[in-house]
């Protein structure tokens, strides 16, 4: 084989066709599994969160404003901050985290025929 592919005979040519093509479906196929598949699941859980906002949950915007949401409506959201109540409009995408879901207490018992963890044998 030479450098631009063609061997000097000719024979064995498609075999080598054929490895290069699953090798480039391979790297795709890690691309998407490693990259581009867990960005997407973010996204929508990110955007999951900012759609499930309601009146009176604690909320930390990107830019770190902490506040209590005091409406909601299509696009923007009105939060209250401070001690002596200053009101701010925000947009929906400038949103960073939900304090108020983050913080709630989580159920730790499981119902029978609820997934249990691989290792959940070993917490007795």
């Amino acid at each position: 084989m030479t450098l631009t592919g063609f061997s000097a005979s000719g024979a064995g040519s498609g075999g080598s066709m054929i490895t290069m093509i699953l090798l480039y479906g391979v790297i795709i196929a890690v691309f998407y599994f490693i990259l581009i598949r867990p960005q997407s699941k973010q996204k929508k859980k990110e955007e999951e969160m900012r759609n499930t906002i309601e009146v009176g949950d604690t909320i930390v915007t990107i830019g770190g404003i902490v506040g209590r949401v005091v409406s909601v409506k299509d696009d923007d959201i009105v939060i209250e901050t401070g001690a002596d109540r200053n009101k701010l409009k925000i947009k929906k995408w400038a949103i960073g985290s939900n304090e108020t879901k983050r913080n709630a207490p989580k159920n730790e018992d499981k119902k029978d025929g609820e997934k249990k963890g691989f290792f959940s044998f070993l917490k007795k």
